[in-house]
């Protein structure tokens, strides 16, 4: 659901300091002097961004408010006296019949399809933005010490993935990143995880933490510190997280913004891998 919870980059059980943070870490990322050197359509995306996140900081900020919005979207239940109910009406039987049969004829269409088509052994993903650009060059040191850098890995698919410890959606996805690599690594697949260390800097995270934070998720692909914030601006990346898939060819040719599940890496790998094998990459 994309709620201003998601959209500030928050839990529903997120305190007013935590608002009040979040809000100022949007609001500095959407800072007209931060993107005046992008395209205009990047621009006017950063213009809208701007738009709802002053209106979700203005529902969530205000207590009487955000109770409101809480139950209008089922995060907090309905007081009625002591007794607590839910905010969602209770469906009658009649509607349950029909959502399951409905439910079940749209079973039935998608698997039709998906045999005439032959789409049924593919892994199926979220719609992602489709690009054609070359991905900016980058060198960078690791969490463990070390260098990485992008060209380094030309010939193969590589997902670059821009986080940071703060934000709950990059929390969220990491056990479907980490599954990746380690079902998909062997075949081809690099993933490259972006720290916004600059950003952790203004949040009192140290390197140090950051260390941790990779420790305690047991992240086994590299993960590299942006530490001057140089990497995420060439990439032109707005919220978080926020990944892109590269050919082998080292073209941008998709943009994620938001939580990325197994299947989606699942499914642009495979396809990006395949056009590879095509061109006679190696």
């Amino acid at each position: 659901m994309n709620t201003h919870y998601a959209l500030l980059g928050l839990e529903p059980q997120a305190n007013p300091d935590e608002v009040e943070a979040a809000y100022q870490r949007q609001r500095e990322r959407y800072n007209p002097e931060r993107v005046a050197d992008l395209d205009d359509t990047m621009r006017q995306v950063a213009a809208e961004r701007t738009t709802e996140i002053e209106r979700a900081y203005a529902i969530l900020s205000d207590p009487v408010r955000r109770r409101q919005y809480d139950v209008s979207i089922g995060v907090a239940p309905v007081e009625n006296g002591s007794a607590r109910v839910s905010a969602r009406r209770q469906i009658s039987p009649r509607e349950r019949m029909f959502a399951i049969v409905g439910a079940l004829v749209g079973l039935v269409l998608v698997a039709g399809i998906w045999m005439l088509t032959g789409r049924g052994a593919d892994v199926q993903s979220q719609a992602m933005g489709e690009v054609n650009r070359p991905a900016p060059a980058f060198s960078l040191q690791t969490v463990a010490g070390d260098r990485i850098s992008l060209t380094a890995y030309r010939g193969k698919v590589v997902l670059v993935n821009f986080w940071g410890t703060w934000c709950e959606p990059c929390k969220r996805e990491l056990p479907a990143l980490q599954a990746a690599n380690e079902r998909l690594g062997a075949k081809g697949l690099a993933i490259i995880g972006v720290n916004l260390t600059d950003d952790e800097k203004l949040q009192g995270v140290s390197e140090d933490g950051i260390r941790q934070f990779v420790a305690q998720y047991n992240l086994t692909y590299p993960i590299a510190l942006d530490r001057e914030g140089s990497v995420t601006n060439a990439f032109r990346v707005f919220p978080l997280p926020t990944s892109f898939f590269i050919d082998a060819q080292g073209q941008i040719r998709y943009v994620h913004v938001g939580e990325l599940t197994l299947d989606d890496v699942t499914a642009r790998f495979t396809e990006l891998q395949r056009e590879g094998l095509a061109l006679g990459a190696p």
